[in-house]
């Protein structure tokens, strides 16, 4: 099909038509909107009929504080702030605390508004306790957002907006300025194209793990990509925001050792069990290249897409560097910091600081304090990345004084298990408020995937907004106020347990349901799916009955949403002590007790998939015919489809140890995919107790991934529209399982 696909594409007329496009594409003029102009552009797009009863009023403040203060006036809501993006604060203030009203990320969620505008009694002013709010993760560009066009980015920066963030990872295509770069290197557009990963796994090449995997990129990608980042950065500049574009951090294709055979190129090893033919290489900083490829980038990608003088740039992520010694690691940074200020003199550096929690043993103090004190103070920023589990700022002394943002991560790979202790997240937030030190300078969040609770993100970013400590049972039934749209006592005490029992539960690596897992008759076969819960299902399955109950059947498309992302977690929980149960039945040699149990796990998966086939968001077909819908020809259709299968199944090559990394609960995944695995491991075992021989589990996980991979290249249509009644199916299934669930040993 590769072959196929890149033959296609030797249409020489029209590939160098699109190559000159490329190269002479115009700067965007990035003049921006006054600010109630562009937050009164946000209101027309997001609740139109109320477009002239919502007036937006600059506001001059003291200092550089965010603020916005709320009335009615003339049966008006007047909106009074100093920028867009606290306007757009204000707004999503009135929308939650008045109107009832939940905007979700989901773009397919609609609103359930008022018929009328409540008015506001007095005047209601707040001020953020920060001024910078970080958002997005370079992987949450591959689990997430791949396959979105401009509408999808569109609903997606208002949602920003709404919720405080002015500082998101906005590198959606870079690659156009790669391509016109490295053609003044001397590259081919078959050498660039071929360096480059298929769309869904272009994160993960962005940080230097992985070269050509799913390659050569159509230069119909690229040239998309470019218009379509055109548009995102001036949408988020519009709304207040300093989009984080990229810089060079040494990532070179391994070719440019033939144009610059004097050049210090090197390999960066292995990474996540690739072929060595998709390593990633190096350019070491110290070579006079280096510079040089840093100018031709920066000036390239402001010609193309404008700055704000942030630049995302993460040498060394998850891979070893030449050296360790600390004054290596100072010299490399001081470098990479002088290139960009060579260019840019008012160029900030944001850092991920994944690499100090994922590689701890590594980076001791001496070497992060080297590596940081180098670049001059204030001109690096860290994203404490992972706060929800490991705080960096309280072992590296508050990263030696340089400035950071406490991140909250949540969710890898963008897997479906309900996560998000926000009693916890409170405590460590205030914590980093009152504690931090000055160089404290914000707040963020880097999921690698939106996945499914919402709830912990929102929190996180309102949190900016807070006088102090905030009381998370009264947040969390206000939460639950504003899903259902009103008041539901049944809805508040769902939420209550949710908050109290359920959410206690940590994202972390490897998150997943024990159906998504290559089956095994004990454990979850892998890493990447671990099933283990820290609660008892049985307070799940009460949250699922109450949410089956509310006060009327007028409901929110969140609502519904809520009510399907609990029913299947319910679900997926049980299969564990289902499949338990077919163990012992093996084990004790029993034929009758392996068919029933047997046939209760797949009925399990295959209830699962009816559920979620309710719901938009958790559709399979839906992720599969964005991807087509991006290729131009026959041929990227398929090539946008592969790519869009692999990372949601092996991620890699056949029998990769990512495997199933980014598993998550979609309706057509579940039957077609985990379904099938589960019906030839049950067909397996089941034969093997028949033979009276030993169940072979080495020889099952090889065939296993056989058929992961062989599902990688299938074509299957799947549904990509909701069937069927999120609540009458949702009501069917409790009533089918609730006692079964309830006499389940604790998970």
């Amino acid at each position: 099909m590769k072959a196929l696909f890149y033959n296609s594409l030797k249409r020489w007329p029209i590939l160098i038509f699109a190559v000159i496009l490329l190269q002479i594409s115009p700067s965007k003029t990035f003049a921006q909107e006054p600010a109630p102009v562009a937050a009164s552009h946000l209101v027309k797009r997001l609740m139109p009929q109320f477009a002239d009863q919502i007036v937006f009023e600059q506001m001059v403040t003291p200092g550089d504080s965010d603020i916005y203060q709320l009335q009615s006036k003339n049966g008006k809501i007047i909106i009074m702030s100093n920028n867009a993006n606290s306007m757009a604060v204000g707004l999503n203030h009135y929308l939650k605390y008045y109107c009832h009203v939940s905007v979700s990320w989901y773009r397919d969620d609609k609103l359930s508004l008022p018929a009328q505008l409540p008015m506001i009694d007095g005047k209601v002013s707040q001020t953020a306790r920060c001024k910078n709010r970080f958002f997005l993760n370079y992987c949450t560009f591959g689990y997430t957002m791949p396959w979105w066009k401009w509408n999808d980015w569109q609903w997606f920066i208002d949602w920003m907006a709404l919720n405080g963030i002015n500082m998101p990872l906005a590198i959606t295509g870079q690659e156009a300025v790669w391509y016109n770069v490295w053609k003044k290197f001397g590259l081919t557009d078959e050498q660039i194209r071929g360096f480059f990963t298929g769309p869904a796994f272009l994160p993960w090449h962005r940080m230097a793990n992985l070269d050509h995997w799913k390659g050569p990129l159509p230069i119909s990608w690229i040239k998309g990509q470019l218009a379509l980042q055109q548009q995102i950065v001036a949408r988020e500049r519009e709304l207040g925001m300093k989009p984080v574009l990229p810089a060079f951090a040494g990532h070179v294709p391994e070719l440019l050792k033939e144009k610059y055979p004097s050049a210090k190129i090197t390999s960066l090893g292995e990474w996540g069990s690739f072929a060595e033919k998709y390593r990633s290489y190096f350019l070491d900083p110290f070579d006079p290249l280096f510079n040089k490829i840093q100018t031709a980038f920066l000036t390239e990608q402001t010609r193309l897409f404008g700055t704000d003088h942030i630049y995302g740039t993460d040498p060394f992520n998850e891979v070893t560097p030449p050296s360790w010694e600390p004054d290596y690691l100072a010299s490399v940074s001081k470098t990479i910091y002088s290139s960009m200020q060579t260019t840019d003199p008012e160029a900030q550096w944001l850092q991920m600081g994944w690499i100090f929690y994922n590689a701890r043993d590594n980076w001791t103090n001496p070497r992060i304090e080297a590596y940081l004190r180098a670049v001059p103070q204030d001109k690096m920023i860290l994203l404490d990345y992972y706060c929800d589990n490991t705080e960096i700022w309280k072992i590296t002394d508050k990263f030696f004084g340089q400035p950071y943002l406490w991140c909250y991560l949540g969710n890898f790979g963008g897997n479906t298990m309900l996560t998000g202790d926000i009693s916890e997240t409170e405590k460590r937030m205030e914590n980093a408020f009152q504690n931090g030190g000055k160089n404290m300078w914000g707040i963020g969040s880097t999921t690698e995937g939106f996945s499914v609770n919402p709830v912990i993100y929102e929190y996180v970013f309102e949190k900016a907004w807070s006088n102090g400590a905030v009381n998370t049972s009264k947040w969390v039934d206000d939460w639950a106020i504003r899903r259902r749209g009103k008041y539901d006592r049944n809805t508040v005490e769902a939420w209550d347990i949710l908050n109290k029992k359920i959410l206690i539960q940590h994202g972390e690596l490897g998150n997943g349901a024990l159906t998504d897992a290559r089956p095994t008759l004990t454990g979850s076969g892998s890493w990447t799916t671990n099933p283990k819960i820290d609660y008892d299902n049985r307070d799940l399955l009460k949250v699922w009955g109450l949410l089956n109950h509310p006060s009327d059947d007028k409901l929110p498309s969140v609502y519904t949403y809520d009510v399907v992302n609990i029913g299947r977690q319910v679900l997926g929980n049980y299969f564990n002590a289902v499949r338990d149960r077919f163990n012992v039945a093996y084990q004790r040699h029993n034929l009758g007790g392996m068919d029933v149990e047997g046939k209760k796990m797949m009925a399990i998966i295959h209830d699962m998939d009816a559920l979620l086939a309710t719901q938009q968001s958790f559709l399979l077909g839906k992720r599969i015919s964005d991807a087509r819908a991006l290729g131009i020809t026959p041929a990227e259709k398929k090539y946008y489809e592969d790519d869009a299968r692999t990372i949601l199944t092996t991620w890699g090559q056949q029998g990769s140890e990512l495997t199933d990394y980014a598993n998550c609960n979609l309706s057509g995944l579940m039957n077609d995919y985990y379904g099938k695995r589960w019906e030839m491991f049950i067909a397996d075992v089941t034969l093997a107790a028949k033979s009276g021989i030993a169940f072979d589990q080495k020889a099952f996980d090889n065939e296993s991934k056989a058929f992961e991979w062989s599902w990688t290249t299938k074509h299957k249509v799947y549904p990509s529209v909701p069937a069927g009644n999120s609540m009458q199916i949702s009501r069917a299934l409790f009533e089918k399982y609730a006692h079964e669930v309830s006499l389940a040993l604790p998970n």
